[in-house]
């Protein structure tokens, strides 16, 4: 065999696994008939740290054993890259049920975080032994940076950048009329017959208020939520931050609890929140109502995946007063990167029928999707040109 069908032959052997056909390769096409082939000792390890795993069936997978899972765990940091590390994680937690790897403080140290691993700390942590507590929040403070250093920026650009745009003054009054700007603008305009400046544009002074939008983030803590949670309450921390906005951050199940006061910190804030429980969507936004100042300058974003467990008419009733209020609603069925969410399709149909924007977003999208709410753009047509999921009613 070649080089180039040796290493063929090493890919598939390592993505099949072995079993009784180990040692024996088939002909490939490229080869002469049946070929020897077996694994050299580094990628040996490699195999059983995928069997250990993936075959768990037939091998016994990693157990109960502390230090069986803390060698595995460093086995897959050795020889795979940081995203594959973080995919067989999150595998390990879903296959083989470890949630051991987040409640024993050694084992809590050799994973590599990621936002999956927060979601799953922030469900265990009510569970979890005191003196792991502080290494989960190490963990969670290391993923949380990182996203903060990712998204602060374009979420700041956005967003004061549509609020720059929202608060010029292009039709003032007399009083309100910025006399060496609008001169300067129509120069073009000088009449030499009349010795003047015919002023086909007026420029006015900045209105000047406390804050310019009220913004509410209203956050279904379900535990089919979880990854939607960590960032929204990561992007309620940096729009708290803006003083040109006021934020709310409100989290509910069947429960209400106002997070707002804990905004300054991300970490802080998302350990306030309980992943799990019931979900009671009317009991939320009645809460929300209840927090309005400026109806018609209140943009309320609602995420959640539309599993109503209390009454679906009063939510609806409820829905429709903040309409008729002026309130700008959106609903966010995901905030997240797992493309299209599973949720109540009846619900976010009725929902669409009465005009609200009801969409799937990804992080990245987010500072622009706020941008676009508080520059007063059609949200839906908005989101169209992004090629976001939207629910519609047809």
């Amino acid at each position: 065999m070649n080089q180039s069908s040796e290493e063929r032959l090493r890919r598939w052997r390592l993505i099949l696994g072995g079993g009784e056909a180990d040692g024996i390769c088939q002909d490939d096409g490229v080869g002469d008939g049946n070929a020897n082939f077996s694994l050299n000792d580094s990628d040996q390890k490699i195999d059983n740290a995928l069997s250990s795993l993936y075959d768990a069936e037939k091998t016994g997978g990693l157990g109960a054993s502390s230090p069986q899972i803390a060698r595995w765990l460093g086995d897959i940091r050795t020889y795979f890259p940081t995203s594959v590390v973080r995919v067989m994680q999150k595998d390990a937690l879903e296959r083989l049920n470890l949630q051991q790897m987040l409640l024993e403080k050694e084992l809590l140290e050799a994973v590599e975080p990621d936002i999956h691993l927060v979601a799953n700390l922030l469900s265990l942590h009510s569970i979890m032994p005191t003196e792991t507590k502080e290494t989960a929040r190490m963990v969670v403070r290391r993923v949380v940076d990182e996203l903060q250093q990712k998204f602060t920026n374009p979420t700041r650009q956005a967003i004061m950048g549509s609020l720059n745009r929202a608060i010029q003054n292009r039709r003032p009054r007399y009083h309100e009329i910025d006399w060496h700007r609008t001169i300067r603008a129509n120069l073009k305009h000088y009449q030499p017959q009349y010795k003047t400046i015919i002023p086909e544009t007026r420029i006015g002074y900045t209105r000047k208020r406390t804050s310019l939008q009220d913004i509410i983030l209203c956050i279904d803590q379900s535990g089919s939520m979880a990854t939607s949670v960590v960032y929204a309450g990561i992007f309620g921390s940096v729009l708290a931050s803006l003083t040109a906005i006021k934020t709310r951050i409100v989290v509910f199940d069947t429960s209400v609890v106002d997070l707002s006061d804990l905004a300054e910190d991300p970490v802080d804030l998302l350990f306030g929140i309980h992943l799990g429980g019931g979900t009671d969507i009317h009991r939320a936004l009645s809460y929300c109502q209840g927090l309005l100042r400026k109806q018609q300058e209140t943009i309320l974003i609602l995420i959640s995946d539309l599993y109503e467990g209390g009454n679906h008419q009063k939510m609806l009733k409820r829905v429709t007063e903040l309409l008729g209020l002026g309130v700008k609603l959106i609903i966010l069925l995901s905030l997240s990167d797992d493309g299209t969410p599973d949720y109540d399709c009846k619900m976010a149909d009725k929902l669409a029928g009465l005009g609200i924007p009801v969409l799937a977003c990804t992080p990245d999208l987010f500072p622009d999707l706020m941008a676009a709410a508080i520059g007063g753009k059609d949200i839906r047509v908005w989101a169209g040109k992004q090629d976001m999921m939207i629910a519609r009613n047809e």
